[in-house]
């Protein structure tokens, strides 16, 4: 069964952060390109408006977008955020990559 992917608390909690640190609040944007070491690779950034075919989800005001190109690779995916001592950052947690490179941005299927 094909699901969505997820959005955790965490990851709307940042977002909420950061949108308190601006006058004009963001979502987050996660895409999937093709590229990277292997194969593909998520690009997450901020952006203040959806596309015509957007999944957006939302919680509490904060909303992210999926675009439907990248919509499929990112079935029953979780994004997340996540603080380790090398770094603070938003993370997917991709049960379709097969693989995935060390510095966790790039993945093929």
């Amino acid at each position: 069964m094909t699901l969505p992917p997820k959005v955790s608390d965490r990851a709307f909690a940042r977002l909420a952060e950061i949108n308190e640190a601006t006058d004009a609040p963001q979502a987050l944007r996660v895409a999937v390109e093709g590229g990277g070491c292997s194969g593909f690779q998520y690009e997450i950034k901020l952006e203040d408006k959806p596309a015509d075919d957007d999944l957006v989800l939302e919680k509490d005001g904060q909303r992210v977008f999926v675009d439907s190109v990248s919509l499929p690779f990112l079935t029953n995916a979780v994004i997340d955020y996540t603080q380790e001592l090398i770094g603070a950052r938003f993370v997917i947690e991709n049960p379709n990559a097969t693989s995935s490179c060390g510095c966790g941005t790039s993945f093929s299927m």
